[in-house]
């Protein structure tokens, strides 16, 4: 009864995040998404720093979520910018070193190192990469391919909950997330490249070789980032990484499987596909 009551929940949740992001990719300007994607940066870095915390480590947090805030929408600013080396790897290098003159002005020095370590590790993981969104949105089909990338990615999450769920005998990496099973990873997998391959009805540009390879890519994408966070979630002895999203736990839970898959199919399109 429990367990059903959670796939209600989970269901009903993702039927409003996925309306929201709907709205945002195809009907509001670039702007909204923008500040769509700094609001999930801002919450993922909240839960991200909190973790942290629970294993003792100094965050000034505050500062890392404006700075994480900050980067998609410099990113929009940019306005779809040809060079990549632009403005928001250099934001970054000045956020790394006010961390560092933050660190200056604390009495006591001690976890400098994983102080500076954490903080400039969420502004990658979690800000610069999910950032990646506005650059893919600024593509021609921008919002087709947004789109493909988080069905493709969240299909993949899909077929692993429903076949882990009903089939899954074989434990993945217990050590990790003991819930997670073989079939479940296997049964994720080949709902990714199936929804890859239902796309070729609104990418006919795309061809079934990179359909393929896509959902492969991204399927296996997906599956890391999710375990990557469960390694972190795992190592901080939490389940859930918060407790914003009924039946799912926190934002970072949902934006997990998105965080590799995002500029990884960025920079597949960008190279492969011209």
């Amino acid at each position: 009864m429990v367990g059903d009551l959670s796939f209600i929940k989970r269901i009903i949740t993702s039927v409003l995040m996925l309306t929201l992001v709907g709205l945002a990719v195809f009907f509001f300007p670039n702007w909204a998404l923008a500040l769509l994607v700094s609001a999930f940066i801002g919450l993922g870095l909240y839960e991200f720093f909190s973790l942290a915390e629970k294993k003792n480590i100094f965050v000034y947090n505050y500062f890392g979520i404006i700075i994480g805030m900050l980067v998609p929408i410099i990113v929009y600013l940019q306005k779809g910018s040809e060079g990549y080396f632009t403005l928001e790897p250099f934001f970054i290098v000045i956020a790394c070193l006010f961390i560092f003159v933050l660190q200056f002005a604390r009495r006591d020095s001690s976890q400098a190192l994983a102080s500076i370590a954490v903080t400039m590790f969420g502004l990658l993981y979690i800000a610069w990469f999910f950032s990646f969104f506005i650059k893919l949105k600024f593509l021609p089909h921008g919002a087709l391919l947004v789109s493909f990338l988080i069905l493709v990615t969240k299909m993949g999450d899909v077929g692993a909950y429903i076949i882990g769920r009903s089939l899954g005998r074989h434990s993945l990496i217990p050590r990790i997330s003991p819930h997670k099973t073989v079939e479940g990873t296997i049964g994720g997998l080949v709902f990714s490249v199936a929804t890859a391959l239902v796309s070729k009805s609104y990418l006919p540009e795309f061809s079934y070789a990179h359909l393929v390879v896509l959902g492969i890519l991204l399927g296996i994408l997906a599956q890391v980032g999710d375990l990557a966070e469960s390694l972190l979630k795992r190592d901080c002895g939490v389940k859930d990484s918060g407790t914003n999203l009924p039946g799912f736990g926190g934002v970072l839970d949902i934006m997990d499987s998105l965080l590799f898959t995002v500029p990884i199919f960025y920079f597949y399109v960008q190279v492969l596909m011209k």
